[in-house]
């Protein structure tokens, strides 16, 4: 299992919108970013449930 944990990048890159859509949504609906250090990340297995709970 890949454990590596995506930044704001690479969550913008996969879901294919631009970094402050992603800033925008994490603050507003909840993206599951964990703050590491002064740094947002995210594990990948996270984010499917987050999109899978979404409209």
């Amino acid at each position: 299992m890949d454990k590596k944990l995506m930044t704001v990048d690479d969550v913008a890159s996969y879901l294919g919108k631009p970094r402050s859509w992603v800033y925008g949504v994490w603050r507003r609906e909840g993206i599951p970013f964990r703050k590491v250090g002064q740094a947002l990340r995210c594990r990948p297995t996270d984010l499917e449930k987050w999109l899978d709970r979404q409209d």
